[in-house]
């Protein structure tokens, strides 16, 4: 390699110091992977190989970029890092429509911008663009690799990192290797799961669970000539074979390319899924984390700036248990997120403050993307242990919320659609966007104060917080989504509604519902922003006495931020005892005004406060 590349003698030096640092965790976790097959070693060092010839190809910028990150701290533990989310088509039509948003990225404040799957997909078998059948091509619609590497440069220098999915679970069944595993290449076939009959298939499905039932049972479908694929989710996306290092290696390579590419973090999408093992539910399996390890590790040596995010769906514990610095760096926390809609509905924080208390903090150098509604639709995936020990039923209290969010609960507020609903059993998950869900339609001053207490949770208990872009200008459900073809059988698509311009025209007046949740929602940004408390994601739960009002601390040098939010429809007091650890005054950072903590304090309706405290010497 050394001798084929023209590449300066620091660069070797670099690249040699980190081997010398990550091979040995490299080694340790490729053998527990794959050391039963008699080739592991040779797969390993061929591994190496491609990291260091994605290495030598990788652009000097980045290699910079590389040399900044590991020398500073964490960037996405500062409390200036903003995220945004959006659909490319949808929000600006194409790569190019969204480098000519960049000045308004700038203007929100924006340090991270997460565009949702854009690689090559079929139509209209696309699942909104996670089925790939390329790695190395944009969906011609949305640009190309040269206008995506141009827009990442772009970001960059406004100070945003790009953020994109990683589809590694499964590709499309269009995808080369799909293609030639389905005209019986035997290479290719060992890239999925595919077997002659069905005594395999069989044998996993008595353990492991159907996820779309709708669209196939069990988890295998039948190919044309009669062998069974393995498709988790849908019959058109194939489960790559993990346990075949020809597939780990592959797919690194196609990781690392887009790492090349200027991508700074990949959504490491379905990660629960990865492994396979018969006799076990296929989920969550020891070695799923192993194999996020060993590709964390293959990034230390030829992208040491690229970070994962896990998208990890499932129990509680088990969503904690892909954090960490050597595996994923960042994760959704999808229990804040479900608690945060959960007590909108109740008016009840015992389950978000219980959550707080419990399952906020984390490994140091790992931070959570804290958001109050993503692309996807909403589940209630709260643990039914923390939910018994508050006296709550779990099954029941779901079927509760699902109602509420449709609308189909005396005195809801929600405009919600169902998604994968059985009115039978009251199962099913929420479709809608914030402001929707949270009542604009029909009572726009309420819904205001919901739509900015929901977004303060997400910009103070720590880590990134996440918008989906047109949220803060208060964007409606497009209730016209089933008329897109494709989308009809989808209700998720209302909440994906196309870049909501009238709205964006309105954001610089307050008198209207969008003006009043920009402007409301930028002050935050800018005194989050001015506030050293909400730097990283440490927190102290602050128990307020009073089940409507939620209270936490974000501790700092010398002095903390108290967090009070009321999420009840009436004013809500905490009193005067309870804050009685904490010195007579303190700082109102959201009206810059002092506190008599003394004569305790009372919240508006659907109101919050962020008070900088300093903890009493009696």
């Amino acid at each position: 390699m050394r001798s084929d590349a023209e590449s300066d003698e620091a660069n070797w030096l670099d690249f040699n110091r980190r081997l010398d640092a990550h091979f040995p965790t490299l080694y340790r976790l490729f053998e527990s992977l794959y050391g039963d097959r008699n080739d592991w070693q040779e797969q390993l060092t061929q591994l190496v190989l491609l990291a260091a010839r994605s290495w030598v190809a990788r652009p000097p910028e980045l290699k910079e970029v590389d040399d900044d990150q590991e020398h500073d701290i964490a960037w996405y533990l500062s409390n200036k890092a903003l995220g945004g989310v959006c659909y490319v088509d949808r929000y600006a039509e194409n790569l190019e429509g969204l480098r000519s948003r960049i000045p308004y990225f700038k203007e929100l404040g924006l340090t991270y911008l997460h565009l949702m799957p854009l690689f090559l997909a079929p139509e209209p078998n696309s699942d909104g663009g996670y089925a790939v059948s390329s790695y190395r091509e944009v969906h011609p619609g949305l640009g190309t690799m040269v206008q995506l590497r141009e827009l990442a440069a772009e970001l960059r220098s406004a100070g945003i990192k790009l953020v994109v999915d990683f589809i590694f679970n499964h590709t499309s069944n269009e995808h080369l290797w799909a293609r030639k595993a389905a005209e019986g290449d035997s290479r290719f076939s060992g890239y999925y799961w595919i077997f002659p009959d069905r005594t395999m298939p069989d044998a996993f499905e008595s353990h492991a669970r159907e996820i779309f039932p709708d669209d196939h049972p069990g988890s295998f479908v039948q190919l044309d000539d009669g062998r069974w694929v393995w498709a988790t989710f849908h019959s058109f996306q194939w489960d790559l074979n993990y346990s075949n290092p020809e597939v780990f290696r592959a797919m690194a390579e196609e990781m690392l390319f887009l790492a090349n590419q200027g991508i700074s973090v990949l959504r490491m999408d379905a990660v629960a899924f990865i492994w396979k093992q018969v006799g076990t539910s296929c989920e969550n399996l020891p070695q799923a984390h192993l194999l996020l390890q060993a590709f964390n590790a293959v990034c230390r040596l030829a992208a040491p700036s690229l970070l994962f995010k896990s998208e990890a769906i499932v129990h509680p514990d088990q969503v904690a248990e892909y954090i960490d610095p050597g595996e994923c760096q960042l994760s959704y926390n999808p229990l804040q997120m479900a608690l945060i809609w959960e007590a909108m509905a109740t008016r009840d924080v015992s389950l978000l403050s219980q959550a707080l208390e419990r399952r906020h903090n984390l490994p140091e150098g790992t931070s959570w993307i804290n958001y109050v509604r993503s692309h996807d639709d909403i589940g209630w995936t709260f643990a039914d242990e923390d939910a018994a020990e508050l006296g709550i039923n779990g099954f029941e209290h779901r079927r509760f919320l699902n109602s509420f969010y449709v609308n189909r609960f005396p005195g809801s507020f929600a405009h919600g659609v169902p998604f994968q609903d059985n009115p039978r059993t009251g199962d099913c998950r929420i479709s809608g966007t914030t402001a929707s869900l949270l009542g604009l339609e029909t009572e726009p001053e309420a819904a205001v104060q919901r739509i900015l207490l929901a977004h303060s949770i997400i910009l103070s208990t720590g880590g990134v917080p996440l918008i989906y872009l047109g949220d803060e200008v208060a964007q409606g459900n497009d209730y016209g989504y089933a008329a897109e073809p494709g989308h009809e059988a989808d209700s998720r698509w209302v909440h994906r509604p196309h870049y909501p311009a009238d709205s964006y025209a309105k954001r610089r007046d307050p008198s209207t519902p969008q003006g009043a949740v920009y402007s409301g929602l930028t002050e935050l940004i800018s005194i989050r922003a001015a506030t050293p408390e909400f730097e990283g994601t440490c927190l102290v739960d602050f128990r307020t006495g009073n089940r409507h009002v939620l209270g936490y601390q974000r501790p700092g040098e010398g002095t903390a931020v108290l967090v009070l939010a009321n999420f009840g429809d009436s004013p809500q007091a905490v009193a005067p005892a309870v804050l009685s650890g904490f010195n007579r005054t303190a700082a109102n950072l959201l009206t810059h005004e002092q506190e008599n903590m003394d004569a305790g304090i009372e919240l508006a309706p659907r109101s919050f406060v962020w008070l900088r405290v300093a903890y009493a010497n009696r």
